[in-house]
């Protein structure tokens, strides 16, 4: 937002020779950090205004035209490329022989396509006084042509802060807003004048303006004017809880008076018509936007606020038809008295009842908006305005009333006349927050005591009420919607006693910064899985709408949907990593990387649950085997490797058919009761369906489960240094029987000295098995710390496992 010191100067009695770099450097602390500063009103000595007499075009040429200009009865021929001025209007001349502010060269004399310029007509970007490059400055009527540009303005050298105001300040996007901040830090008087005029017309201090005096409706104010008829009303306390006017009548449109075009220009803003500019004045000045009605073309006349019905259009007066009412929130509309919408309510007016030259009468409407409403409206319709900005952050209910009464006082001019203050609603009541000194101190570092705690909160407007000694009630101004909460009245303290005055403490502490037995996990996880020789992948957490089908996972609750996706095919948030793992794994195979194993450490979502408004969101880790070799029992080998790099006690697999993997090669896994994943073959048709071939390997487990499943002790086992001995079993089982259980039977019956077992052979023949039955071979190792076990003890071992095995699974030893 670009500041003029000049205009700071109207609030505050600022010193005309202060320090730029103090004042830059304080508003920095501020927290209102200064991106650029310029000085304007110098190095314009040659400029001078002139008025266009005539345009013509230039043959052969395009882009520029002909232009002749009178200076004080001399006609002067210049080319100039803007096409935003015409015959009649009044513009900056820079003459012959002029250096621009910021230019090394001077205006020359020169052709252009055979026509001669003696000159440059100037935009308010080559003048300094602002960032518009789109066209030239047209200046007010009235002007003595001839006369020096700087004089004919009023304009004397200046300096412009353009600052960079973050979103929880909305009351620093007006003057009055920073000249407070800077008042306080200077300690010096704040005061808003009582009304606007030209630099030094009143001095700072002068009596502020008038809001209520308190929460509630507008003294003296009604819902109708018995004069013009016209009204104002709500419909909808939610949307525009206060709606306040004021009638104009008398008004004579045209140009505004050259000290307000200054402070337009001078503010980043282009001066429209007398009523217009008066209205985007106020809101530059006080943060109040309002907006100008023709009265006369108001059915009624009357304003009423209310929400958008389904369907309804409004021409805003940017010229785009909009559809309104067709979100998921309502869009708050103001319309005329025939019920036909006018309006946006704090994003724009209608073209219907646009201001123009033809205007005499006057409705100025100055309202509070639900700020979320508001915000809601504009992103919808993609339509931000310098309105919609303001009220999106919320602006001060209390002032709004006034701030009419100020707009319409501009409008009316010499001439005009000022009809009654309408106002339908009541202001919210002032928040109260509870301020304890002590907690300022615990969090700041600091030792201030209650005096200069409640001096920083008072000289920005809050009110105190002291209830005890270091604890006091807080009555927060309608200006700072933003200080909801302790906190943020401890913010204002150390704003205002200086960041740089708190003194720099290195925090101690018993215990030095680690990482939280999660955390722990997770980095182990992907050790281990990247020791078992994977490579971590990293894939979109956005999905197509159809993916999640493919995966064998129809929809079975609305999806999790982006309101804003940039394409469809990632408009969803996943509920699993397997498509965008497949996708990976058909990449580097279409790449002749055929050998790839991948895992992903990832969030997954489902839909709310219970009613709650957020996703279930889960980290995962999933991996895909699609090497040589790589089926269900290469998974189950991963998953016994990341059992025990985690220590879980015991671990397994059981039974189960998952979304999206293979019925009878898959299940889920296990640690203890808990079941904390899932494992085995992709589904060929799921693979297919990716475009893959052949068996895969699937793993996927759940990281918080995980975290609450009992582990074995961190303990070291002796090693033995004597001879192991290997049994080898192989049982027939039914297709069924899943061969973790077998498994889990046979470490229970193996005892203590069972040292390693592993499943090395899966064999399937109806004519040998029978149907619907396979064959699972294990290799069992056997080993005692004190001796070389003998042949007897050996054989005893074997029986007591095939014995075990046998009475628990309808299994048979194979011969």
């Amino acid at each position: 937002m670009r500041t003029p010191l000049s205009w700071l100067r109207d609030f505050a009695p600022i010193d005309a020779d202060a320090d730029v770099d103090r004042l830059t450097e304080l508003l920095n602390e501020l927290g209102l950090v200064v991106d650029g500063v310029s000085r304007v009103g110098e190095g314009l000595d040659g400029v001078v205004v002139a008025r266009v007499e005539e345009i013509h075009a230039i043959e052969g040429a395009d882009r520029i035209r002909a232009v002749v200009v009178d200076v004080a009865g001399t006609p002067t021929h210049v080319v100039c490329g803007a096409w935003n001025f015409s015959v009649g209007d009044l513009v900056p001349l820079a003459q012959v022989g002029t250096v621009l502010p910021g230019a090394d060269f001077a205006i020359a004399r020169r052709k252009m396509r055979g026509a001669e310029s003696n000159g440059m007509l100037c935009s308010g970007a080559e003048l300094g006084l602002s960032a518009d490059h789109a066209g030239i400055l047209v200046l007010p009527e009235g002007l003595e042509t001839g006369r020096a540009f700087t004089e004919a303005i009023g304009l004397s050298p200046d300096v412009v802060f353009d600052l960079d105001i973050t979103a929880n300040r909305p009351d620093a996007m007006s003057v009055a807003g920073v000249a407070r901040d800077l008042a306080a830090a200077l300690r010096i008087p704040f005061a808003v004048p009582a009304r606007p005029g030209p630099p030094g017309s009143e001095p700072a201090g002068a009596a502020p303006v008038g809001p209520p005096a308190g929460p509630g409706s507008t003294p003296g104010a009604g819902e109708r004017d018995s004069t013009t008829g016209a009204r104002v009303g709500t419909e909808d306390a939610s949307l525009c809880p206060l709606f306040t006017a004021r009638v104009v009548e008398g008004v004579t449109v045209g140009t505004s008076p050259a000290w307000l075009t200054t402070r337009l220009t001078l503010a980043g803003m282009r001066s429209i018509n007398s009523v217009v500019d008066a209205s985007n004045y106020v809101m530059l000045e006080l943060g109040q936007p309002t907006h100008p009605y023709d009265l006369d073309l108001l059915p009624g006349p009357a304003l009423v606020a209310r929400a958008a019905r389904p369907g309804e259009t409004l021409k805003t007066l940017d010229g785009v038809e909009r559809t309104l009412g067709t979100g998921a929130h309502p869009d708050c509309v103001i319309t005329d008295g025939d019920d036909r919408v006018v309006g946006i309510g704090g994003v724009m007016g209608g073209e219907s009842s646009e201001i123009s030259a033809r205007t005499t009468r006057v409705l100025v409407e100055a309202a509070y908006f639900a700020p979320m409403a508001v915000a809601r409206t504009s992103k919808r319709l993609g339509l931000r305005s310098e309105a919609s900005a303001r009220f999106e952050r919320g602006t001060d209910p209390d002032i709004a009333a006034a701030c009419a009464d100020r707009v319409a006082a501009l409008a009316a001019g010499a001439g005009g006349t000022l009809g009654a203050g309408l106002s339908t609603g009541r202001t919210p009541a002032h928040s109260r927050i509870r301020l304890r000194t002590s907690r300022v101190n615990a969090l700041l570092g600091t030792d201030l005591g209650d005096a200069v705690v409640h001096g920083h909160l008072q000289r920005i407007g809050f009110g105190i009420a002291e209830l005890s000694p270091g604890e006091a009630e807080v009555e927060v101004p309608g200006w700072r919607p933003d200080v909801t909460a302790e906190v943020d009245l401890i913010e204002e303290v150390a704003r205002h006693h200086g960041y740089a005055q708190v003194t720099r403490t290195v925090p101690t502490t018993t215990q030095v910064g680690r990482l939280s037995p999660y955390q722990r996990d997770r980095r182990l996880l992907r050790q281990v899985v990247a020791g078992a020789g994977l490579v971590e992948a990293w894939t979109p957490s956005l999905l197509g709408p159809d993916d999640h089908g493919l995966v064998g996972r129809p929809e079975e609750a609305p999806g999790l949907a982006l309101t804003n996706p940039m394409t469809r095919e990632e408009s969803e948030l996943r509920r699993t990593m397997m498509p965008g793992l497949l996708r990976a794994v058909r990449f580097n195979v279409g790449h002749r990387n055929e050998n790839i194993r991948l895992f992903e450490v990832g969030q997954v979502f489902a839909p709310p649950a219970g009613g709650r408004g957020l996703p279930d969101e889960h980290e995962q880790l999933a991996a895909v085997l699609a090497g040589p070799g790589d089926d269900a029992p290469a998974a189950v080998r991963l998953w016994r490797t990341l059992a025990d790099g985690l220590r879980l006690r015991e671990p397994g697999i059981r039974a189960a058919a998952p979304p999206g993997l293979h019925p009878t090669r898959s299940g889920e896994l296990t640690a203890g009761a808990a079941v904390v994943g899932v494992i085995g073959e992709v589904d060929p048709a799921v693979a297919a369906a990716f475009g893959l071939e052949g068996r895969l390997g699937w793993l996927q487990v759940d990281l918080e489960a995980l975290a609450g499943a009992e582990r074995r002790p961190a303990a070291t086992a002796e090693v033995s240094v004597y001879p192991s001995s290997d049994v080898d079993l192989a049982f027939v089982v039914d297709e069924a029987v899943p061969a973790s259980e077998v498994e889990s039977t046979l470490r229970r019956a193996a005892g203590d000295l069972l040292i390693g077992l592993r499943l090395f052979d899966v064999f399937r023949d109806e004519a040998l098995l029978g149907p619907a039955r396979r064959s699972l071979a294990w290799s069992l190792r056997f080993c005692a710390l004190d001796h070389t076990l003998t042949d007897a003890e050996v054989a005893s071992l074997r029986q007591t496992c095939v014995d075990a095995v046998q009475s628990s699974h309808p299994a048979v030893l194979r011969g």
